[in-house]
């Protein structure tokens, strides 16, 4: 198991900081770095929040090591079409010697914040249609990312494609690996068996995740895949302080219990990384811990040398 950063774009992204998080992650040894895709949060005041695909173009020119990726990008307000255009150049500039298929891991969801919706005039649409959406959003940027190969063809409800081929081939073929995340066993996992490469537990305490993840390997098996064709990762805040003081500051009155019905990691070294050992054992093979003050890059470091050590990437 290895260690990524995860932040939240849309609390305050800018360029400034972008570039500083970039370069923190890529020096400081963690695996990857993701973030989400949203023009707002969820409930205001509003905040800086750079788009997604130009801070990625921005990263995948400027490092040469961390994966990245979506968490997750909306099919509900980011057409499918481009969403896969942008998804195989923008990994084919990540490419490189060391990583010759590219870095990026495409994170793809049905969309939730019902407020950036209504802001910009996007239709959320209820759930039931909002995932039929996004089930033709994966099968339209899974055949567009074999187009090289054969042209795409599909005409669904939301989204039709003839005789469709994006240009250049992507230098891995089918292109970047799709992640999905979500923790539904009736709507989200049936999905992550057809189409991912990659499923994203969100915020999952480990008694969950360790139940989740055998749905998933009956679900892949009934689908003609093997469970190891799916990589297992899990998304989750960490609250991590530099000494005691700094920690209850973080923790700010939560107690464990209510930590763990969170799934939120927590505590000194030896504690958190015994957390993070019991979800090796379940079958995480990334964590990705959610940061959430972009500015300090002290304690990003001193978070790198507690857990590192012991899950070191690569």
């Amino acid at each position: 198991m290895d260690i990524a950063i995860m932040i939240e774009g849309q609390d305050g992204l800018n360029w400034p900081r972008w570039k500083r998080i970039v370069r923190a992650v890529e020096d400081l040894g963690f695996a990857g770095l993701y973030r989400s895709d949203h023009f707002t949060n969820a409930s205001g005041p509003e905040k800086d929040s750079l788009d997604l695909w130009v801070s990625f173009t921005w990263l995948a020119g400027n490092t040469r090591r961390i994966e990245f990726g979506s968490m997750v990008s909306p099919v509900s307000f980011r057409d499918p079409i481009l969403t896969a255009r942008m998804a195989m150049q923008v990994n084919d500039l990540s490419a490189n010697d060391a990583h010759p298929a590219g870095r990026l891991r495409l994170g793809l969801g049905a969309g939730w914040n019902i407020r950036e919706h209504a802001m910009f005039g996007y239709n959320l649409f209820d759930l039931p249609k909002r995932f039929e959406r996004f089930q033709e959003g994966l099968e339209v940027i899974t055949r567009l990312m074999h187009s090289s190969q054969e042209p795409a063809n599909f005409t669904g409800v939301f989204y039709q494609i003839k005789d469709a081929v994006l240009l250049p081939a992507p230098v891995r073929p089918g292109g970047p690996p799709i992640v999905i995340g979500g923790n539904g066993p009736q709507l989200t996992l049936p999905l992550v068996a057809r189409y991912a490469q990659e499923w994203n537990a969100v915020g999952l305490p480990l008694d969950r995740f360790t139940q989740l993840n055998p749905v998933l390997d009956k679900l892949l098996r009934e689908a003609g895949r093997e469970p190891s064709a799916v990589r297992r990762t899990l998304m989750t805040t960490v609250l991590y302080g530099r000494g005691e003081a700094e920690l209850n500051r973080k923790l700010n009155g939560q107690t464990p219990a209510q930590l763990h019905e969170n799934g939120i990691l927590y505590g000194a070294p030896a504690q958190l990384n015994d957390q993070l050992h019991q979800l090796q054992s379940a079958g995480a093979q990334r964590v990705m811990l959610r940061w959430e003050d972009m500015d300090d890059m002290d304690g990003l470091e001193a978070l790198a040398s507690a857990v590192l050590p012991e899950f070191p990437s690569g």
